[in-house]
């Protein structure tokens, strides 16, 4: 009797357990598309955010703008010592407005200056102070220089011989990482964060090209942090005359030019697209997910009579393409002990503890094995299950034959 409760027991427990895991299974196969389409979304979506601008595209680093990006109250400090500061908006402005007078161009977001405008300012005469440079600016204005990683904007130490720094002291530093090239005529590389310095500074053809990774110190509203007033003092006060080149944007510039309307599609921010592709991507999984929608089998009355092995063979053809073994097992489960329970003298709705125990006592395998069998874990390869279906069949002989 005590073997008996235990097996018993045994195998309510993997039958409970048999049931949970095929319901956790259940549940993952109805809410996986469903999930899968909310990581698409937020991913997207993450990366939308991520691709916003850190800063405003108008008005930034621009001496006539008052608010917190702008340099305004850089100007009025330059000015306050001596130096006239000339705003332009184009690179042939720029240069005239220089003259050959030995002034300063400050060249301010370098990255909507065409390779015609930048080639323009490679032959002035003047010192040049690049703010945030992209490849196409250093290589025709700064061929010393190149591009690294970015680094975070942090506070640093000059770190370097140069006096303009040293005597500035700390500043907010960072941003686009630079590397000087070997052999520039008094190179000098300053702050330095994660390694690559964010300021640099050399000599070429009787001017100095100066290049910062980062425009904040010169911002209004971090021009009283730290040192950034007086390195950005440092740098541009020895000059009498300074020209600060901001270029407008491309969709703003060509859309006065009078040489046409610009396309749509370039007034179109990227987010726009990014969007767009989100929501296709969102349209094709639902599209997918309803389409391989799988509900219970609906009986019918068909037209014609069927065989009963072709029903069988397309119920198992149907199994196989879906990778059905835990329910082709339970089928093979249910069918043997239909035929076997009358002859065990079992009602159909028998414990399983007590079915095995009896098909153990008639057929001599062991207990924990005939429970295996018959409320065990679903087969998890095809082979497994072949394996499963000769063993019932084999038991029901052994049963039956006696």
């Amino acid at each position: 009797m005590t073997g008996t409760a235990e097996m018993t027991g045994t195998a309510d427990m993997t039958g409970t357990a048999d049931m949970t895991g095929s319901a956790d299974r259940d549940a993952w196969r109805r809410w996986r598309l469903p999930l899968a389409l909310v990581a698409v979304i937020i991913l997207a979506g993450t990366l939308i955010a991520l691709l916003q601008p850190s800063r405003p595209t108008i008005g930034y680093l621009d001496p006539a703008d008052t608010g917190p990006y702008g340099t305004h109250a850089l100007a009025d400090l330059l000015a306050g010592r001596g130096a006239s500061v000339l705003r332009t908006g184009t690179a042939a402005a720029a240069v005239a407005a220089a003259g050959q007078s030995g002034a300063t161009i400050v060249l301010t977001s370098p990255q909507y200056l065409s390779r015609r405008q930048l080639a323009a300012l490679a032959p002035a005469s003047s010192h040049i102070v690049i703010v945030e440079p992209d490849a196409a600016a250093l290589a025709a204005l700064a061929p010393g220089v190149r591009l690294d990683n970015a680094t975070p904007i942090t506070t640093v130490q000059p770190g370097c011989r140069l006096q303009a720094a040293r005597l500035a002291g700390n500043a907010d530093m960072g941003g686009i990482g630079l590397r000087l090239l070997p052999g520039m005529p008094g190179g000098v590389s300053c702050y330095r964060v994660e390694g690559l310095p964010s300021l640099v500074q050399y000599g070429a053809a009787g001017r100095v090209i100066t290049v910062l990774g980062v425009g904040a110190p010169l911002t209004n509203g971090e021009l009283a942090r730290h040192g950034n007033a007086a390195l950005a003092l440092n740098l541009l006060g020895q000059a009498r005359r300074i020209v600060w080149l901001v270029p407008a944007p491309a969709p703003l510039a060509g859309a006065g030019s009078g040489a046409g309307s610009a396309p749509l599609s370039s007034l179109l921010p990227a987010g726009v697209y990014l969007v767009a592709f989100q929501l296709v991507v969102a349209l094709l999984l639902a599209a997918l997910w309803r389409a391989r929608r799988l509900g219970p089998l609906v009986p019918e009355q068909l037209p014609v009579v069927i065989r009963a092995s072709e029903t069988v063979e397309g119920h198992g053809r149907l199994y196989q393409s879906r990778r059905a073994r835990g329910r082709a097992a339970a089928v093979l489960r249910a069918a043997m002990l239909t035929r076997v329970l009358p002859a065990l003298g079992l009602p159909p709705g028998a414990a399983p503890g007590s079915v095995a125990a009896v098909l153990a006592a008639r057929s001599g395998r062991p207990g924990a094995q005939i429970a295996d069998m018959m409320y065990g874990q679903p087969p998890g390869t095809d082979a497994a299950l072949v394996a499963l279906a000769a063993d019932l069949d084999a038991l029901e002989r052994e049963v039956l034959a006696q």
